[in-house]
């Protein structure tokens, strides 16, 4: 069998293998909260015999590896389990799937994300590129001192600076991304600007500077100065031999801000009021519902997982000698 592709199902192998443990950790961890979900419906003068009839109805009273089990299967059928929310101790149950209450807001998650993106991406790669042929000019000093800056301020501070310039002085665009139901693709990227703005300077400027690193890196090689010598243009100098090489260092930063962009948009979210899956597990948290809780943490964990797994394995296609290590 071909290396690559034998190198690429291990890579998956271990993707899956790291998920399940991932899912036992999750598990545990939010079976470790502090607080009681039907303490908190039921009240502190509630009945100990209420409140175990409330848990068992929950399946509560259930062992945690067996719990763990049965949340597992329903996990690999697509099912995630039933909310919390809506559940009373009257037999009364309005509760919903967790799955009908993370779709909406999956995606909304996934459209900031991939609307920071579309802008971050192209411009972190033409910066970091430009700046590293102008190393030490005022070009690449310039760019250099901005993304420090940028990195160096807190995402919530970025978003506050914004929302006072964008929306309370200007008054372009909304302070609250409420996103309304029957909203149309423009209205979701007008309410999306200001949440994609913070994304876009927090992400670009690690992509900037790894983008940067890479190709000085490269550009100091034996066969670029051979190339150089031969009178390649310095254009397919980039192209053809800088680049193939840079793409793994690149493509596995460029995975982590991604994966930030689905996973770490809990901050800037809040701050927006943005309809998103980092919002609702923080709301889930606080209301103690943990089936909500576990989706949504083993949904960010199998995005990063995917995200770096595409990132090796777009680096081991782009560049096959990194099978071969030194």
């Amino acid at each position: 069998m071909n290396s690559v592709l034998t190198t690429v199902i291990q890579r998956l192998a271990l993707g899956i293998i790291t998920l399940f443990f991932v899912s036992v950790i999750i598990f545990a961890m939010v079976s470790m909260l502090p607080g009681d979900f039907t303490q908190a419906v039921l009240g502190q003068a509630a009945l100990e015999e209420t409140v175990e009839a409330f848990r068992k109805e929950l399946g509560l009273d259930q062992p945690a590896h067996i719990r763990y089990f049965q949340w597992l299967g329903g996990v690999l059928q697509g099912d995630f389990g039933t909310s919390f929310s809506g559940r009373a101790a009257s037999g009364i149950d309005r509760s919903r799937s967790v799955a009908e209450l993370i779709e909406p807001r999956l995606y909304n998650t996934l459209f900031l994300a991939a609307m920071t993106a579309i802008v971050a991406v192209p411009l972190a790669l033409y910066l970091g590129i430009t700046a590293a042929l102008h190393r030490n000019g005022f070009f690449d000093r310039s760019i250099s001192t901005a993304t420090l800056v940028s990195i160096s301020l807190p995402e919530f501070l970025v978003a506050y600076v914004f929302i006072a310039v964008f929306a309370v002085l200007w008054g372009k665009f909304p302070p609250i991304s409420e996103i309304r139901p029957g909203a149309t693709f423009f209205d979701r990227i007008h309410v999306s600007v200001l949440p994609a703005l913070t994304l876009t300077l927090v992400t670009i400027a690690h992509m900037m500077r790894m983008t940067r690193a890479a190709i000085i890196n490269l550009l100091a090689s034996p066969y670029v100065e051979m190339a150089r010598l031969k009178g390649v243009s310095q254009r397919d100098v980039i192209i053809k031999h800088v680049l193939p090489n840079a793409w793994a260092p690149i493509a596995t930063v460029i995975a982590f801000n991604l994966a930030y962009l689905v996973i770490g948009v809990v901050v800037v979210e809040t701050v927006f009021t943005y309809p998103g899956i980092g919002r609702l597990m923080v709301d889930s948290v606080s209301s103690r519902d943990m089936p909500i809780v576990q989706a949504c943490g083993l949904i960010f964990a199998g995005t990063y997982i995917l995200l770096n797994m595409i990132a090796d394995i777009i680096g081991i296609v782009t560049n096959p000698r990194l099978l071969h290590p030194r």
